[in-house]
């Protein structure tokens, strides 16, 4: 059945990932080249010391070892920068942010224990570190989150036994010293492969030292493979095609490691027969994918360079000298670097997703007939079917970056975030029973309307300010990232695909209201898990034994893992994820206006709870569907690795496999589709924040203020912040405003917890005040600070953290604080008429 599917009905473009590009650099100074040098990558190429031939080893020639530092730079070449304190090499070389460590090293007769941060100020400039545990060379090095990790070690020149020996260093902590840490479960081994990569340090290949018959070492060519995570120890993973002892090998982009040639031990028995005739070392490059645990052959390199070190240098993987066979070095530099993508965007794809996106633009024109009074624009009338609000309430929930991040999530894990889901379904009860009555129940326009009613004006307007600071920092967020991740795969220029996103969603949000963002919901919701459907049928069709063989080669590999049991509160236990987002999705479901703006548009509270009841509905089979599409996506590259993109994000497979596999026409409806997804939320934020200022602000504050100045208002303000958004999303395509922007919405992300808390402390309790409750809010906001910024707490935790603190101080401030009392009176669970069941089932 295999591959019957994706041929007979849909004949994708399959294409594999082009090799890598390479260049030469100017030759090292140093005109017979060396092996074992230590090299660093920063401002300047470092390359130092190091070891040759004069004369070739077969003719009787010593090998020589050297001191020299050399320091290249683009455009200028290479200059001498220093000395090492003696003559050494076959160290350790690994480049960290405040300088490379260069660890260990040999000449003719011993090897030693120095270690030293090496950084460029004109010249190299050696600082002593902690000595290693043991005296050592041949071994290999990675820095992972500040840790510099050793393994694969040689103690002297004469050994017969490398040493099983891993070794840590915290370069925050250097007088702590090196740390011995649990070796890996294979061989002692020297020369390995070693790389950090996906918060994992990653061992392959490598010699295992043994005594021949006269007692002199030898080797053993190793071709196994393993994986090292600080929470986790070691697992095995899979070994390269064959041993690739002592090749240089570099991390790139979120997953990939990149392996260059290597000794695979063919001919290391025959040297001495060979000679100078020797072919030199093996060429293949081999791409190794940490996510799906497969090899690529990417063809030959330009070089079989062994016993140097990779680095990354000017964006390109740099691999400097080193030993292209037994006794012979070389001084060519060589600078290389993956192909992007090549996006497949058929023309028919780009006509299927002008209409789409054209059509959504004509729902807005159909329903702007309607949309003459506020009430029509922000509530729609309040003549949006149950079921339409259902899907709007989830459609607007799925975001652009929700679709495509949630399959990419299980791709690249399990199904731990499962829960997640769950607890959206749990919390539709507390929300229909106990928060929708007080939004219905009250004749609301906005859920901050009830805050004033329940505690005074401050709180109301502290709660919608935040909403509307929050919002408008995210607009810009949900069209800058979904554009990033399209133009990857689709070649669609990132300002075009902002500016199309931003303009249409404004457009028809300005002329259609909350009607418009309902409708539109609607139809993306449609598309999206149309879309996520067809492709999980694809996948499917591709895979030997279809939803049965994924779900063999899922469990296999652990990938369909739900449950971490641990009390441990800084991972992903099972219950820091269900009990954490319990308290998250208290957040959007009950203090959130773009979501509570969808109860208030159905003819009453009873639709609205049905509305409610769908969209938990929905998220079971739909999440169920989006996780098994994530692992079929694993599946799927796992037999294909070859067209996997090494520079692509993570969160860009699932646009990927589209734009690869789904048939022109189809692929440009589903990626439609994503672009409605970012144009969904979007339009949410738009329409929900100028109901928020019009309402909470202007109305408030100048009650005089007629109907049609309040529509004239919204629909500006629409307007307004729908170019604010476009305008901020090209500035973060653009600009290097990035950091700055996640600190913004890291700060009034602190806020969310606390509207959350102060629904809550209006609803069930009857003692708290206005004063109180801002307290709380206030309260909630620095212990969140402090949480995020103080303790190893799992972010899943923080809104419930946020939620109980300003609950619970809000509820203790409001006893010593003056607030007055008020008539409650149908504003809390104690004081209002008890609902009849009807009205909410």
């Amino acid at each position: 059945m295999r591959r019957w599917l994706s041929v007979l009905l849909f004949a994708p473009l399959l294409h594999a990932a082009e090799p890598l590009a390479w260049k030469q650099l100017d030759d090292l100074p140093e005109p017979l080249g060396v092996a074992g040098p230590f090299v660093a990558a920063g401002e300047r190429l470092l390359v130092g010391g190091g070891a040759n031939f004069p004369v070739s080893p077969f003719a009787g020639g010593q090998k020589q070892w050297d001191d020299r530092i050399w320091a290249y730079a683009p455009g200028q070449g290479w200059s001498a920068a220093g000395r090492l304190p003696r003559p050494l090499g076959y160290g350790v070389s690994v480049t960290a942010p405040d300088g490379a460590v260069w660890a260990g090293g040999s000449n003719a007769t011993e090897h030693f224990r120095d270690v030293w941060r090496v950084r460029f100020d004109g010249e190299a400039r050696l600082d002593e570190l902690p000595p290693l545990p043991s005296p050592c060379a041949n071994a290999a090095g990675v820095l992972l989150d500040g840790v510099v990790y050793v393994a694969g070690c040689q103690a002297s020149p004469t050994a017969t036994e490398a040493l099983h020996a891993f070794w840590a260093l915290d370069l925050a902590h250097v007088e702590q010293g090196w740390q011995v840490r649990e070796p890996w479960p294979g061989p002692a081994r020297i020369l390995p492969v070693m790389a950090a990569q996906d918060g994992a340090v990653y061992l392959f290949s490598g010699a295992e030292l043994l005594a021949d018959a006269d007692g002199k070492p030898t080797r053993r060519f190793l071709r196994d493979g393993y994986r090292y995570r600080p929470s986790e120890g070691w697992s095995v993973v899979q070994g390269p095609p064959r041993a690739t002892v002592a090749a240089p090998s570099a991390a790139w982009g979120p997953a990939h490691i990149f392996v260059f040639g290597g000794d695979d031990g063919s001919n290391f028995f025959r040297n001495d027969e060979l000679g100078d005739a020797h072919p030199g070392f093996p060429r293949a490059a081999w791409a190794y994918h940490a996510i799906t645990d497969t090899w690529t052959n990417l063809g030959d390199a330009p070089f079989g360079q062994v016993t140097t070190t990779a680095v990354a240098f000017g964006g390109d993987i740099v691999v400097p000298s080193g030993e292209d066979r037994p006794g012979h070095r070389t001084p060519k530099v060589w600078a290389g670097r993956p192909h992007d993508v090549d996006p497949r965007f058929a023309t028919l794809d780009y006509v299927v997703l002008v209409l789409y996106l054209a059509a959504l633009v004509a729902i807005g024109f159909y329903v702007s007939r309607r949309e003459s009074t506020t009430d029509d624009f922000f509530l729609a009338g309040r003549r949006i079917p149950w079921w339409a609000a259902g899907l709007s309430i989830y459609g607007t929930q799925l975001s652009s970056i929700s679709f495509v991040a949630m399959p990419a999530k299980v791709y690249a894990t399990d199904w731990v975030y499962l829960l997640i889901q769950l607890s959206i379904v749990l919390i539709a009860i507390p929300v229909v029973f106990l928060y929708l009555p007080f939004f219905r129940q009250t004749n609301l326009t906005t859920a901050y309307e009830y805050l004033e009613r329940r505690f005074n004006l401050a709180v109301r307007l502290f709660a919608s300010a935040s909403f509307i600071l929050f919002q408008i920092g995210r607009m810009s967020i949900v069209l800058f990232l979904p554009a990033i991740a399209l133009s990857t795969v689709t070649g669609i220029d990132v300002y075009v695909s902002i500016c199309m996103m931003g303009a249409m969603a404004t457009l028809y949000t300005v002329l259609g209201g909350i009607e418009a963002v309902i409708w539109t919901d609607v139809v993306q919701v449609f598309v999206l898990l149309g879309g996520a459907l067809l492709s999980l049928v694809v996948i499917l069709g591709d895979i030997d034994g279809g939803l049965g063989g994924l779900i063999a080669q899922g469990a296999a590999s652990d990938k369909f893992h739900v449950f971490n049991w641990s009390w441990d509160y800084t991972t992903t236990a099972v219950w820091v994820v269900l009990v954490g987002n319990l308290f998250n999705n208290l957040v959007p479901y009950t203090s959130d206006q773009a979501v509570v703006q969808r109860y208030l548009t159905t003819k009453d509270e009873r639709s609205a709870a049905r509305g409610v009841w769908l969209n938990a509905l929905m998220i079971i089979p739909s999440t169920m569907m989006l996780f098994l599409l994530g692992t079929g996506l694993w599946a799927f590259y796992r037999a294909r690795p070859e067209l996997l993109s090494p520079s692509l994000p993570t969160d860009s497979i699932f646009p990927l496999f589209l734009s690869q596999q789904l048939p022109a026409g189809l692929a440009g409806l589903v990626i439609a589709g994503v672009f409605a997804a970012s144009m969904s939320t979007l339009d949410s934020s738009l329409n929900s924040v100028a109901t928020a200022i019009t309402t909470d602000f202007y109305g408030r504050l100048n009650p005089q203020a007629d109907d049609r100045s309040k529509l004239r208002l919204a629909k500006a303000l629409t307007a307004i912040l729908g170019a604010a958004a476009t305008g901020t999303a090209i500035a973060l395509a653009s600009l290097e405003i990035g950091s700055l922007w996640d600190a913004f919405q890291g700060m009034m992300g602190l806020f969310g917890a606390g509207l959350a808390g102060l629904f809550a402390l209006g609803i069930f309790t009857t003692r708290a005040n206005g004063a109180g409750a801002l307290a709380g809010a206030l309260a909630s906001v620095a212990v969140l600070a402090w949480v995020q910024s103080s303790s190893d707490l799992h972010f899943f935790l923080y809104g419930m953290v946020g939620i109980l603190t300003c609950f619970s101080v809000g509820y203790l401030a409001s006893f010593a604080l003056p607030g007055g009392r008020k008539p409650l009176r149908g504003l809390t669970i104690h004081t209002r008429e008890k609902p009849n069941a009807a009205d909410v089932v």
